[in-house]
């Protein structure tokens, strides 16, 4: 079976922060929805504009939802979004309509996410239809009683021998994604806060003072 190299996605509208992480090389690309858009500030409007500024600072996938409930409406709101350009990826939420839609997107080309997905069930028919990622929320799951880390696992496998991988959100830690990673799942997308984390180790940080310290006492 083939091992993915994992993959770390920031999961925000905050544009300073983005850009941030953008620019330290740290993440695939930038994931939202029409709740984070809201919590940032944006509006759907603003939407190509915040596509235009992640691909200029570096984002490779930039994943934005469609909307309007019923699979007309998705796919309708889903062409405005695949206009703006190829590094662009539709997230659909995984309802009846949306798995139509999901399904219609996937034939005519697109990058396809589909999203808010709980059960395994709804991994496999993610899979069956071929939608490039699948996005359970973790956090969600154990808020909800559900253990998550083996619902999202159990995804992944499922997922074998298809075109179709698990995008896991809802991180709130760094030992999420470590052990969601040991698990077999690939994909990872957080909060600017939890990427950051991920980053850092105290430890870390004072041997680099200790370096730098050392480097300056020989003349550096």
């Amino acid at each position: 079976m083939t091992v993915l190299a994992p993959r770390l996605y920031v999961d925000s509208a905050d544009v300073d922060r983005v850009a941030s992480l953008l620019a330290a090389g740290v993440v695939h690309g930038v994931t939202t929805n029409p709740t984070i858009l809201e919590r940032g500030g944006r509006t759907a409007a603003e939407i190509p504009d915040l596509y235009a500024r992640w691909s200029s600072e570096g984002a490779r996938e930039i994943f934005f939802q469609t909307w309007g409930g019923d699979t007309a409406s998705f796919l309708r709101n889903a062409e405005g979004i695949r206009a703006l350009g190829d590094r662009v990826a539709v997230k659909v939420p995984a309802t009846r309509d949306g798995f139509a839609a999901a399904s219609a997107l996937v034939d005519d080309g697109a990058t396809v996410l589909v999203t808010a997905v709980y059960s395994v069930a709804q991994a496999l028919a993610c899979a069956s239809i071929g939608a490039h990622y699948i996005a359970p929320y973790l956090g969600r799951m154990r808020d909800g009683g559900i253990d998550g880390d083996a619902v999202i696992a159990r995804m992944q496998e499922v997922c074998a021998g298809s075109e179709s991988n698990v995008l896991a959100a809802s991180l709130r830690s760094p030992d999420d994604i470590t052990g969601l990673r040991l698990a077999g799942v690939p994909y990872f997308t957080a909060a600017p806060d939890v990427i950051e984390q991920v980053l850092f180790h105290d430890v870390s940080d004072s041997s680099a003072a200790e370096f730098d310290a050392a480097m300056g006492r020989l003349g550096g």
